[in-house]
């Protein structure tokens, strides 16, 4: 196994970074149960509480996963590669395809819980898209399921007025999505800027993600820019962060 000067560690981490090693060396595949507490207990000597805090630690890097009644087994899904540049080309979009088809590939993907409403614009949101007070958005809200396993929960922001009587305000936009229906209406995005910030979940979005305890999520907001330097679209998005790898790639 690899050395992580262990010896310094307290106990709980030497014992997750033994387990994390055989993880990586293959002794454990996705979806092998690992020792349990007592398991743990025996072979170091150590109290359950520290033997729950070695797996606890396995846990909220997203490695492991606990299943009720059953034990604590290692991962099998596999994480999601975003590509952030290319998903967003136009390319993709203007030829009918979902955004997501640069990340999943021919992975099974259900986009469930779609709800589309008419909202007030929530104070930093209005002034992304430059809306006066009175002006309101079309707001889609939607649940991303791969694999069988949430991943992703989405909440889209557009000026109501501008795509009023449009396939936006329907749960189903259409082929090639939001993107490509702002490019019929005159406002096809040129431009995106996202950012970027990881944090721990609420209560809900725990639940609602089904995440192991401890385990951060990923917020990215991303603006959407028309030609001429409207923003048209703000995207609300909370990954589980043990779900992802974020990848950019672009020219020097």
């Amino acid at each position: 196994m690899a050395n992580h000067g262990t010896g310094r560690l307290p106990k709980y981490r030497q014992i997750a970074a033994e387990l994390r090693d055989a993880i990586q060396a293959g002794v454990y595949g996705p979806g092998d149960r690992l020792p349990g507490e007592n398991e743990l207990m025996a072979e170091h000597g150590v109290a359950r509480m520290t033997a729950r805090q070695a797996l606890g630690v396995l846990q909220s890097e997203g490695v492991v996963e606990a299943r009720k009644g059953a034990g604590v087994f290692v991962r099998s899904f596999r994480p999601v590669r975003r590509r952030g540049v290319q998903r967003l080309a136009e390319d993709v979009w203007g030829a009918g395809r979902s955004v997501w088809s640069a990340d999943v590939e021919s992975r099974d993907l259900v986009v469930d819980g779609v709800r589309v409403t008419e909202e007030a614009a929530p104070g930093p949101v209005a002034g992304v898209l430059g809306l006066e007070e009175t002006e309101t958005v079309c707001v889609r809200r939607r649940r991303f399921v791969l694999d069988g396993k949430t991943v992703m929960l989405s909440s889209s922001y557009l000026p109501a007025a501008l795509v009023a009587g449009t396939a936006i305000t329907t749960p189903d936009s259409g082929p090639g999505g939001t993107y490509a229906r702002l490019a019929e209406l005159g406002c096809k995005p040129v431009h995106f800027r996202e950012e970027i910030r990881c944090r721990m979940p609420s209560a809900e979005e725990a639940e609602r993600l089904q995440l192991s305890p401890g385990t951060p999520v990923i917020d990215i907001c991303r603006t959407a820019f028309a030609e001429s330097g409207r923003a048209v679209e703000v995207n609300e998005m909370t990954l589980d962060s043990a779900s992802y790898a974020l990848e950019y790639d672009f020219g020097a």
